[in-house]
């Protein structure tokens, strides 16, 4: 890895970034892949409950009529997603550091420790769910936009009414760009970030910036890796949560080896 000086006007945290081969994401996820199944009772477990809260708010939405908000709940896991995997990351750096194995971690334990995080962890996080708040407004935003006064479709006729009436092909191009680009931005500021206010004393804003300029430097690997992400997710969600299982704690530990791998001396 070529590393990178900073300039005098980059946060401190930026200094260590490094440039990474374009084919490191796979990398990331065989590195991942091994650390879900060093701990598969922690990794699954998180990965269950995880599934679990996703499947109860569909379930929820589905039982109060409004199950076409199921793809909008959907879009904000994406959203969350780096804060909610503090447990996978945590998991990962102990088995780094040799300290414990998969079969001596308890899931307790281990979230209580990454929430300790000596940076501003529960900002970050308050900063996340204020970006979903604003996602799942703007989704009833736009349908109303495009759909007017008309009430929610039953899930039996959403997926017809998206796709073969011209309001509901005008809210699927919409809410795809809208959801893209808060996707975008929230991957640019998140990449890195939860892994470096675990292991530094930093501020969120310091982190901020240290995974923008991380995504900055390396365009091609990012874009693979957010491309990967959103190829997982699809597929979990696509399965009915079920996929989830195993492929949230996945991604989890696999961003653990992104920061590993782009943030020179990680501690």
């Amino acid at each position: 890895m070529e590393q990178i000086a900073a300039s005098p006007l980059e946060p401190p945290a930026a200094a260590g970034i490094v440039e990474v081969p374009f084919d490191a994401p796979w990398t990331w996820l065989a590195a991942g892949w091994r650390d879900l199944w060093s701990a598969p009772q922690i990794s699954l477990l998180y990965g269950a409950v995880f599934t679990g809260l996703s499947a109860t708010l569909s379930a929820g939405l589905l039982a109060g009529g409004a199950a076409s908000l199921i793809l909008a709940l959907a879009g904000g896991f994406l959203l969350v997603g780096p804060a909610a995997a503090v447990g996978l990351y945590e998991v990962s750096r102990r088995l780094e550091l040799g300290r414990s194995s998969g079969g001596r971690l308890r899931l307790g334990e281990v979230l209580a420790e990454g929430f300790k995080a000596p940076g501003q962890l529960g900002f970050f996080g308050a900063v996340l769910a204020f970006v979903y708040f604003v996602w799942v407004q703007l989704a009833l935003l736009l349908f109303m936009l495009f759909f007017g006064g008309q009430n929610l479709p039953p899930a039996s006729e959403f997926v017809a009414t998206l796709l073969l009436t011209n309001h509901g092909l005008g809210l699927l191009v919409a809410g795809t760009m809208v959801g893209g680009v808060l996707a975008a931005v929230v991957f640019a500021i998140s990449v890195i970030s939860v892994p470096l206010l675990m292991t530094r004393r930093v501020d969120a804003v310091t982190a901020i910036a240290a995974s923008v300029t991380a995504v900055w430097r390396n365009p091609k690997p990012m874009a693979l890796w957010a491309g990967l992400i959103a190829g997982f997710m699809v597929l979990g969600l696509a399965s009915l949560f079920v996929g989830l299982v195993v492929l949230f704690p996945l991604i989890g530990h696999a961003t653990w080896h992104a920061f590993r791998d782009v943030v020179r001396d990680a501690g």
